[in-house]
């Protein structure tokens, strides 16, 4: 799972002996982490990120690590991976232009939903 290795990389990177610490720089309960270790709970986008930046790991690499933890699917997990495998290799140049595809689709729905709302 990679919740346990992007964990385990933040505990590391602080020097942190019990995960009861990286509970405290979440504020989270300890019990939350265990469920995350678990894979009980999953690590949401803005802790990703967090413990990414922390311990000097891509956060694209950790989004995707952990998009690819929450199904259970073994072919979505699969996708995931080799999602991974290719932006890895291409050094994330194709992430930049999907972020920005997918902003500008994002941008162009809440123009439709102002719209009807109205």
């Amino acid at each position: 799972m990679y919740a346990n290795y992007l964990l385990d990389s933040y505990k590391q990177a602080k020097n942190y002996v019990q995960d009861k610490q990286i509970a405290h720089d979440l504020n989270v309960t300890p019990a939350r982490i265990s469920e995350m270790r678990k894979g009980k709970r999953y690590i949401s986008d803005n802790e990703a990120v967090f413990l990414a930046e922390s311990a000097n790991i891509d956060p694209r690499e950790a989004l995707l690590g952990c998009h690819s933890d929450r199904n259970d699917n073994p072919k979505l997990k699969e996708l995931w991976a080799d999602i991974a495998k290719k932006l890895n290799s291409q050094g994330f140049q194709m992430f930049g232009v999907s972020s920005l595809v997918a902003a500008s689709s994002f941008l162009a729905l809440k123009v439709d939903i102002i719209q009807c709302a109205l």
